[in-house]
């Protein structure tokens, strides 16, 4: 029985996105100062991460699919 190449970009797109709500969760978190441990990373690195991972979370598994198609 052959592997499905759909079942293997299905994961990987999911793994992204779910990569990619972690960093953003981890940015808001900073940001809200939630996290007496985190207390000591500044307000732009927070910012960073809530902005990196939103944009991965949305973009690269467009791009992703954009590249899959135009190379079947």
């Amino acid at each position: 029985m052959s592997r499905d190449p759909a079942l293997a970009r299905f994961a990987l797109l999911q793994a992204v996105r779910l990569f990619a709500a972690l960093v953003a969760l981890t940015g808001a978190v900073i940001l809200s100062h939630g996290q007496p441990a985190l207390a000591h990373v500044p307000d732009v690195a927070g910012g960073a991460l809530l902005v990196i991972g939103a944009a991965g979370f949305f973009l690269i598994p467009y791009a992703l699919a954009k590249l899959w198609k135009r190379q079947a």
